[in-house]
């Protein structure tokens, strides 16, 4: 998984985000003045920086500055409790790759880290930004531009609530999705968490996709949700 670095001086909001990244499968290290910045980055070679921007040392806009000043294109996601237009302007215009303001909801930040590692990720490889990319496991094809679906070059009918929930499983495949993520990441925090939305769909999914195929590639994690994978 993703090694995200996290530069935060308030202990409450960096437990938060290390307890929370953590246990969706991130490898975190947290620093707390904004001047450790460059050396932890030239050290640990993250793969994204979340930024405050008031920090002892120097200020996370100027810690910033310094990483583009060395020609560090690290994706750099700032977090600050200040909201005006100035200070989103001064913190895109420093380097910065996107801006959220405290207090944010946390499914959002991961929206938010999950694009920008994407985009980072299609940059390496020569793409260009925005262009959408096949996503495959097995036989199980996702064409995200048609957002059509094939299973052994079959197509599939499925509904725009399913694809929004097979395009989750499929970027993370192997990774376990609790009933709770998936209700806020595909139907927002607006549906009533005690609900078995997330069941049903699960279920139509299966006989979409695993019915009178082989392997099956939905698989219960009993206790903690569901993933997608080859291996049972």
């Amino acid at each position: 998984m993703p090694h995200l670095l996290i530069v935060e001086d308030d202990r409450r909001v960096s437990d938060f985000l290390n307890r929370g990244l953590r246990a969706e499968g991130y490898q975190i290290t947290v620093v707390e003045r904004g001047d450790q910045v460059a050396k932890s980055v030239e050290q640990l070679q993250p793969d994204l920086v979340l930024l405050d921007v008031m920090l002892p040392g120097i200020s996370g806009v100027e810690a910033c500055q310094r990483l583009r000043a060395n020609r560090c294109r690290l994706p750099v996601l700032m977090l600050t409790a200040m909201d005006a237009v100035e200070d989103k302007v001064a913190g895109l215009r420093c380097g910065a790759d996107d801006y959220l303001t405290k207090p944010f909801a946390f499914e959002e930040l991961l929206a938010r880290i999950e694009a920008l590692l994407r985009r980072a990720e299609q940059h390496a490889q020569g793409e260009p930004a925005g262009k959408a990319r096949l996503l495959t496991l097995a036989d199980l094809v996702f064409d995200l531009d048609r957002m059509q679906v094939r299973r052994a070059e079959q197509a599939l009918v499925l509904t725009a609530r399913e694809l929004a929930l097979l395009e989750l499983l499929m970027r993370h495949p192997g990774r376990v999705f609790s009933r709770e993520r998936i209700l806020n990441t595909v139907w927002g925090y607006s549906e009533d968490p005690l609900t078995n939305v997330v069941d049903v769909y699960i279920r139509r999914l299966r006989a979409k996709i695993d019915e009178g195929h082989t392997p099956a590639l939905i698989h219960t994690v009993r206790g903690l949700g569901y993933r997608l994978d080859v291996n049972p």
